[in-house]
């Protein structure tokens, strides 16, 4: 299965390798920005060494469906994964008996960044003492974010995104017009996770678009309707938030390739790209500083148009 993942071919040499050997360490953190798909290396990996022989148990821990597996994630408006959640785990680990079809029992923990100190300690004493077949699976956006306890346990191995080329021939390959592909690869800078949900989701799809309607709104100096569709988003900092990073990427490509500005940005050029992504990061900070938004969307609209 891991030669599902896209690009990575050292990475998955290695751990190909480890895997035929029995080498493979029992607690494995997987290190890449969001959307390179540090999720799905994590399952490739998992159903190679629970199903080596593949089959439709191995499919299975792609889709999420296989009983072996148990998984830990941030939960709430924190983000955090709680301590319950950990000793719940822990119980099911122990406690329950394997599949005889299985070689072992996989246990993620998506976004190990969200283990606080009790969880953190909480799931030490499990990975000091693994139980027989036990594998651990971590991934972080970074392996800094990560609290030196469980990183220290841990074999650490990042997730590369790949050229956009091969990114674009992946997303063909999932349906996608051959322009879209093109154009997600390039903005996205191959992250073929965040490419993806591009396309399949309608709350990111909708947040390019408006990013790229911002731009060309800008490119106009229409203020008027700049502040128009920023007001939408007074009372929603998670979508405002959401706009503002895509707004980035979208920034960021006018950068690299500047008759992207003008083919999909309504004309927008380097110079006012580059003040977009000020005038962003700004906003960003505000709202971080629980500033307020109504406030914050005004003056984001006077800047940047």
């Amino acid at each position: 299965m891991l030669d599902r993942l896209a690009g990575n071919t050292a990475l998955k040499a290695e751990l190909g390798a480890a895997l035929r050997t029995g080498r493979l360490p029992h607690a494995v953190l997987l290190v890449g920005e969001a959307g390179c798909g540090t999720g799905f290396a994590a399952r490739c990996l998992a159903a190679d060494y629970l199903y080596p022989q593949g089959g439709p148990h191995a499919e299975a821990v792609l889709k999420q469906e296989d009983t072996e597996c148990l998984v830990l994630r941030g939960e709430g408006a924190s983000g955090q994964i709680p301590v319950k959640r950990v000793r719940e785990m822990r119980e099911a680990i122990q406690h329950s008996a394997l599949s005889t079809d299985a070689a072992g029992r996989v246990l993620f923990i998506y976004g190990a960044q969200n283990l606080n100190g009790s969880s953190a300690n909480a799931m030490l004493k499990i990975i000091e003492e693994p139980p027989e077949g036990v594998l651990f699976l971590l991934t972080a956006t970074s392996a800094a974010t990560v609290l030196p306890t469980i990183r220290s346990r841990c074999a650490a191995y990042t997730i590369a995104p790949v050229p956009a080329e091969e990114c674009a021939a992946l997303l063909r390959q999932e349906g996608l017009p051959a322009p879209l592909a093109e154009e997600l690869a390039f903005v996205y800078e191959g992250h073929i996770g965040t490419a993806l949900r591009a396309y399949r989701e309608a709350d990111v799809r909708g947040a390019l678009a408006q990013a790229k309607d911002l731009c060309g709104f800008a490119a106009q100096n229409d203020t008027y309707r700049a502040l128009a569709l920023l007001t939408k988003y007074e009372r929603d900092r998670e979508g405002f938030l959401s706009l503002l990073w895509q707004l980035d990427q979208v920034c960021s490509a006018v950068l690299r390739r500047p008759d992207y500005g003008q083919r999909q940005c309504g004309g927008l050029r380097p110079d006012a790209a580059a003040v977009i992504l000020r005038a962003g990061a700004e906003a960003r900070r505000a709202v971080a500083a629980n500033g307020n938004l109504r406030l914050i969307v005004a003056l984001l609209a006077a800047r940047i148009a």
